[in-house]
């Protein structure tokens, strides 16, 4: 299954500057430690949301779960990293009750 409104898929440049790539945010700076390691960084965050909605964009939704908040799809897929290595990475995404745009909410790496 493709995501729904693939097209319409948002990463907001926050999100993943002032979480994925944080290395002082509570839950996010593990993750930081890890995209940080590829190469990623401030300079080139907009590198790393474009690759995020790529996968939104190309990949099959592996599962999804409905909640009172909306459905979160989960989504694994290839990113290619600053230093020229393909990682596995899995995303989760939302589309939020009375919405239809799905909007990133995390990524780690894939098992």
């Amino acid at each position: 299954m493709e995501l729904p409104n693939k097209s319409r898929s948002h990463v907001p440049l926050e999100k993943v500057t002032d979480y994925l790539l944080s290395e002082t945010h509570v839950v996010g700076k593990s993750k930081a430690i890890y995209f940080r390691s590829y190469g990623f960084n401030d300079e080139n965050a907009n590198d790393l949301a474009n690759g995020l909605l790529a996968i939104a964009q190309n990949a099959q939704v592996e599962s999804s779960e409905r909640s009172p908040y909306g459905t979160k799809y989960v989504m694994d897929g290839e990113l290619e990293t600053p230093n020229g290595d393909m990682i596995q990475v899995r995303t989760v995404w939302i589309i939020e009750t009375n919405d239809d745009t799905p909007r990133f909410v995390t990524a780690y790496p894939a098992e």
